[in-house]
């Protein structure tokens, strides 16, 4: 590791630390947040009803957890929409990471449904405004309520954006990932040799340098984090900082350290550590470069997650190579998929959970 990104780690973490000793800022323990995450992730109440199984549909991932979706509640089904004011235009100018949150929410509710005897088919309509709907009726064809092998992840699941311990994984866990992975349509393409990931660091770094040197972007992804416990559990959406493995301080110190330690080198030296230490990548790639594929590429990944909780894995995306339009091309290239869109980058492999990202109030969601 680069020394002078570890001195300037240390520096960061340590006035962060003691200026939120100083001046009260709040910690993990903080209460509401402890509370919400407890009540969030509860397991799923016998005979769920359709806002239960909305509680689980919003565990799912969704781009800098700002929970992007309505739900509309139907005699027969529940619709999942998108909300629009909580779009991040300067990462996702398109809206493809908005609509490949909607297809996490929707692999989640299908699941949690099936696990309750309930059909659970999703169809994704298009039109005006693309929408997820996910039937609601009882399954006939069920001989006995049996819960998909997934169901138990739901909500353990997590982003886990931190070093791995660099030790590879099975193979008959590979083979489960690949399964898992491989679905909807959408491609997913293993990288376990070391070459390879240095060919994707190279892309993972060069759009992290060019985020990095947009404000834009830098101020859109500020605006999104919550520095300690009080304000995730105030907002219960964003980026909380301990979820990263980052020190807690009050939101004024918080934001002030933010504009000085969060550079260009510092997050390059984090990237090549979190990919050289990781298991693999995954790259995923739908078979079709519009919402509707979007929407398949967010539930093959949401399965993927899911199986990886379950083989004890951590994983995160490293997608500043399919965000900025260059780097998506050269990936393209190096795989070739022609003209086909590259959807995601995903590390994985294992190391120590952190603390949960916050869901906000079904009833806040539903429509």
């Amino acid at each position: 590791m680069n020394i002078d990104y570890q001195r300037r780690r240390f520096l960061i973490q340590t006035a962060t630390a003691a200026a939120a000793l100083q001046l009260g800022g709040c910690g993990r323990g903080d209460a509401r947040y402890q509370d919400i995450n407890i009540q969030s992730r509860q397991p799923l109440a016998p005979n769920a009803s359709a806002l239960e199984l909305i509680r689980y549909a919003t565990l799912s991932a969704n781009g800098h957890n700002t929970q992007p979706w309505f739900f509309d509640v139907l005699d027969n089904d529940i619709r999942i929409l998108p909300d629009i004011s909580r779009r991040t235009p300067v990462v996702d100018p398109d809206d493809h990471h908005l609509y490949a949150s909607l297809g996490c929410a929707a692999e989640n509710l299908s699941i949690a449904a099936k696990a309750w005897g309930i059909s659970g088919e999703v169809a994704i309509k298009t039109g005006e405004q693309t929408n997820v709907i996910i039937d609601t009726t009882a399954d006939t064809t069920a001989s006995g309520r049996s819960a998909p092998p997934l169901f138990n992840a739901i909500t353990q699941r997590q982003v886990t954006r931190a070093q791995y311990e660099g030790k590879p994984a099975p193979v008959d866990v590979l083979e489960r990932l690949n399964k898992a992975a491989n679905s909807y349509g959408v491609d997913a393409y293993m990288v376990t040799d070391n070459n390879q990931k240095e060919q994707i660091l190279e892309l993972v770094v060069d759009g992290n340098s060019q985020q990095m040197d947009n404000p834009a972007f830098v101020q859109e992804l500020k605006d999104w984090v919550r520095f300690n416990a009080s304000s995730a559990a105030e907002t219960r959406d964003g980026l909380y900082a301990a979820c990263s493995g980052n020190p807690e301080s009050p939101t004024l110190i918080g934001s002030t350290l933010f504009n000085l330690f969060f550079t260009k080198d510092a997050e390059n030296d984090k990237y090549r550590d979190h990919i050289r230490s990781s298991s693999g990548l995954m790259v995923f790639v739908a078979n079709q470069d519009d919402p509707e594929g979007w929407i398949n590429a967010g539930r093959a990944y949401e399965r993927f997650a899911l199986q990886a909780t379950l083989d004890g894995l951590k994983n995160a995306f490293v997608n500043q190579a399919v965000e900025e339009l260059d780097m998506r091309i050269r990936l393209q290239s190096l795989f070739n998929l022609g003209d086909r869109r590259p959807n995601f980058v995903v590390r994985f492999g294992y190391g120590d959970a952190l603390p949960m990202s916050l869901r906000r109030a079904v009833a806040d969601v539903v429509i």
